[in-house]
């Protein structure tokens, strides 16, 4: 008859996963994890799947954004499909035709255009792309910047806003898009800000606020750092590596 599998053994040091949601200290049953750990990492990796799937609903986002009374516009990259927008990054970061038309019926230039991209968590997007832009639109209103209609992508890429800030000819753009899933969270917001966005701009010229959700980055923290950030970049004309360059203390 087979031996019973020992109990599982959690370690000593099991006290320190009150700091971190990383998988530390699992304990052992025999020489594998104890099956409730590996039922965890299982779940886990299937959200991080489901998010990087979900589609995003622009109907409620938009209809969201009508509530608040604030105008907005749906554009979609040049990436035909999931599918294509998971293998060609490159199309993400391009917009489609009509959704250049789209964008260039004239308007007046915003001095910043807010981009709502689902990128690779619509999941991230739906649970906190609105409390971000509640407690930023008024932020930016308040410093007297223009923000323009709400630009809403779909198979988008951060370097989509690129394209939009030029054909807006705007001077800043703020891109809200869902981060990468990760086996700890799968519904993870970045923002990600470009001083005068154009066509060619590379990473180096934008500033990053990452982990925003629930158990990360609080949404009214991060736009309140977004906020000072655009203001920063409008007295610098500068981002990226350029502006946190001039912070710098000499």
């Amino acid at each position: 008859m087979t031996a019973p599998a020992p109990p599982a053994k959690p370690y000593t040091w099991a006290h320190l996963r009150r700091f971190t949601e990383a998988r530390i200290a699992l304990g052992h049953a025999g020489c594998g994890l104890p099956t409730a750990a590996h039922l965890a990492f299982q779940a886990a990796h299937a959200q991080a799947r489901d998010a990087v799937h979900a589609a995003l609903d622009t109907d409620a986002l938009m209809a969201a954004l009508a509530e608040r009374g604030w105008p907005a516009v749906v554009v979609a990259s040049a990436a035909p499909d999931r599918a294509t927008y998971l293998t060609r990054p490159d199309l993400g970061r391009v917009l489609s035709q009509e959704s250049e038309r789209r964008l260039s019926e004239p308007a007046t230039a915003p001095d910043v255009v807010l981009v709502v991209g689902d990128g690779l968590s619509g999941t991230a997007v739906r649970a906190n792309a609105l409390p971000v832009l509640d407690a930023l639109v008024p932020r930016l209103h308040a410093a007297g910047r223009r923000t323009g209609p709400v630009v809403v992508a779909t198979q988008a890429r951060v370097a989509l806003g690129d394209p939009v800030g030029e054909i807006l000819q705007a001077k800043a753009a703020i891109v809200l898009i869902g981060e990468r899933p990760g086996l700890s969270a799968a519904d993870s917001l970045g923002l990600y800000l470009t001083w005068m966005p154009r066509r060619g701009r590379v990473d180096a010229e934008r500033n990053c606020i990452s982990n925003v959700r629930a158990g990360g980055l609080a949404p009214e923290t991060a736009a309140e750092q977004a906020a000072a950030l655009v203001e920063a970049m409008f007295a610098a004309r500068a981002s990226g590596i350029a502006l946190k360059s001039l912070q710098l203390p000499r």
